[in-house]
């Protein structure tokens, strides 16, 4: 797991992709990196591994888990 996104190298609002372990910086943030790896790989859930956080997101559903 890495600490900062690994397109832009954010350390801010970052989420782990279930399926492959990318991480990237979410909608909150200029780029969205975790929104475009969902879209070029269809990787469907993150989940945010900022401090204090352990919610989930469904891409295809539009479902948060917490």
């Amino acid at each position: 797991q890495s600490d900062a996104c690994q397109e832009c190298g954010s350390q801010f609002n970052l989420r782990l992709c279930a399926t492959c372990g990318h991480v990237g910086c979410c909608d909150s943030s200029k780029n969205k990196h975790a929104t475009k790896h969902f879209r070029a790989t269809s990787h469907p859930i993150v989940r945010s591994i900022e401090p204090g956080e352990g919610w989930r997101w469904c891409y295809v559903d539009e479902l948060l888990v917490e």
